[in-house]
């Protein structure tokens, strides 16, 4: 059928004065149907099917003017008409705001989404992931996912200091569940460990072992996690009297080495280095051999994740072991439950990760 040619002079009492037959810029894209579409465009609601389809039967020129009216108005039909409708999905989002390149090589992440999707799968769940470049963008971005009902859940993860997310997340009314806030009073439920107590046993091992002086390459300051994991430092640190110095990395292989090398620099030396992931640990054991310090030797080396990274590495390392998959399908049950009951926030804490000591660490070399 060809384009019926609808005048757009009598758009009515909510047109935009300055842009004619456009509604004022306060109207809501959810709001707006493919009649309004195509009275704007001037042209039929099956031609403004046909060209937000990608389907044939158009003139560029046509397809261009509806596209046009349909992107200044942020209208995205499919996902407009399930929003009015109310349906599901299938699919739980999740938007992470580190650098591409140090997710592709982090073991945590892949066992923790291997862990989430094999329980989300079993209920015909997909997931999307979206990687971003900084929170802003995240906000953005479930905004607009609320907007046009894009995904029945989220996984919040990278809990920040002042996190404006979780706040967002639940006056948006997106069913979510959040990884890490120690349990802390939260608008979500929460899935988190004791981040805490797992570096205090790190720090207790290597005190008994005679450590007094101790580097710590630690991920993002700016995490909750991480600032936990610094207490805990701290706290251990007044107890004990000993030193310990933390350098903050992006926890990239590549910082990982260079808070490494700056460590083991030193004068005197680090008798111990704690890293705040395998990746980095691994990285560090590294610049170890590179430099011709032995470990456990020389240097003690702990990792706080453990994967098959560090039972391949030489000397196989000390570190801190938890079902990383486990932590997956706990959150997805969690999530899933949240789906489905819509109840009141509640903190559910996984295990606590465990120390497994291997060939890594030893007491210290005497001076």
């Amino acid at each position: 059928m060809p384009p019926r040619n609808h005048a757009s002079s009598g758009a009515g009492a909510d047109a935009d004065p300055g842009s004619p037959g456009r509604p004022h810029t306060a109207e809501s894209p959810a709001r707006l149907r493919s009649t309004d579409i195509a009275r704007l465009a001037g042209v039929s609601v099956a031609a403004v099917s046909i060209a937000v389809n990608g389907r044939p039967g158009l003139s560029d020129a046509t397809r261009k003017r509806i596209l046009d009216v349909a992107n200044e108005l942020n209208w995205r039909p499919h996902l407009a008409a399930r929003a009015l409708k109310g349906a599901a999905n299938d699919v739980v989002g999740i938007v992470i705001a580190r650098p591409a390149r140090t997710l592709g090589v982090e073991p945590f992440f892949a066992q923790f989404l291997s862990g989430l999707q094999s329980c989300l799968s079993n209920r015909g769940i997909a997931t999307q992931l979206l990687i971003v470049e900084d929170t802003e963008t995240q906000v953005a971005v479930y905004r607009r996912w609320a907007a046009e009902n894009r995904v029945d859940g989220l996984v919040l993860l990278d809990l920040a200091v002042d996190d404006v997310r979780p706040q967002l997340v639940a006056d948006l009314g997106i069913p979510a569940v959040v990884l890490g806030s120690h349990g802390n009073p939260m608008p979500l439920t929460s899935v988190w460990g004791d981040d805490h107590a797992a570096t205090v046993s790190i720090l207790r091992h290597l005190v008994a072992l005679g450590h007094r002086r101790i580097g710590h390459v630690s991920g993002t300051v700016a995490y909750q996690h991480t600032q936990r994991r610094l207490r805990a430092i701290g706290d251990v640190r007044d107890s004990t009297g000993i030193d310990v110095t933390s350098i903050a990395t992006d926890y990239s292989d590549a910082q990982g080495a260079s808070a490494t090398r700056r460590l083991l620099e030193t004068r005197p030396r680090y008798t111990a280095v704690v890293y705040d992931n395998d990746v980095m640990a691994v990285a560090g054991l590294g610049v170890a051999t590179e430099m011709g310090i032995a470990v456990p030797g020389e240097v003690s080396v702990v990792s706080f994740d453990d994967s098959v990274l560090t039972t391949m590495a030489h000397p196989s390392l000390t570190a801190l072991t938890r079902d990383t998959f486990a932590l997956g399908t706990l959150t997805a049950t969690e999530l899933l439950r949240v789906m489905a009951e819509r109840p009141a926030p509640r903190p559910v804490q996984a295990p606590t990760p465990q120390l497994v000591i291997r060939q890594s660490t030893a007491a210290p070399a005497e001076r």
